[in-house]
């Protein structure tokens, strides 16, 4: 096995890792429309570049993708604050959370009764 082998595959392998690392982060998000959008951007991009040979755009790249990391890491943090009702594409039960067993129940909207 040659050195640049060898350097390929330690790239392949810091990218495949960091697109599980973009994946899972972007299922961190508690809004359903920003865990499907991060998904689909970062498979999107992955795709887009698969096919890339040069060593210095494939660095750029990865750099562009642990600084999409970090950001992501923080738009998650922001999002977790928010609690928001779980929508119907969601699947699983549904309402807002209330009680101390973190029951789901359906509560009453206020406003014009």
């Amino acid at each position: 096995m040659s050195l640049a082998q060898g350097i390929k595959g330690e790239t392949s392998a810091q990218a495949r890792s960091l697109y599980r690392q973009l994946l899972r982060q972007g299922d961190q998000f508690a809004a359903y429309n920003f865990r499907e959008y991060a998904k689909r951007r970062t498979r999107d991009s992955f795709r887009e570049h698969k096919d890339v040979q040069d060593p210095r755009e494939i660095q750029e790249l990865m750099q562009k993708g642990l600084k999409e990391l970090q950001s992501m890491k923080r738009q998650t943090v922001v999002s977790q604050f928010f609690q928001l009702d779980r929508l119907v594409v969601e699947g699983g039960k549904s309402g807002k959370q209330t009680g101390r067993r973190n029951d789901i129940v359906r509560q009453k909207d206020t406003g014009w009764d």
